[in-house]
């Protein structure tokens, strides 16, 4: 099953960048689609695939931030290729 995750990762400390930074060359090292864009990060792929890294990577960020806050988004299909019809 193809699924779509959008990500934005909030650490809460004067010295954010490099936690995103890392999560996203992390991201972007799988096999994995990744798109990001000033706001989030879109991960696209296979379900296990993708949690799999998913637990991982958020598991390695989140111990390198005293706190922090991830939201994330999951839809049941790729929309990797998605454009607007209107």
């Amino acid at each position: 099953m193809k699924i779509s995750v959008e990500l934005t990762l909030t650490p809460i400390q004067d010295d954010f960048e490099p936690v995103i930074i890392n999560l996203i060359k992390a991201l972007r090292a799988s096999d994995l689609t990744v798109i990001e864009n000033p706001l989030s990060t879109q991960v696209y792929g296979e379900y296990d695939k993708v949690m799999d890294v998913l637990q991982k990577e958020v598991k390695t960020a989140f111990e390198a931030m005293d706190r922090g806050l991830l939201y994330m988004k999951l839809v049941k299909s790729d929309r990797s290729d998605y454009t607007p019809h209107f």
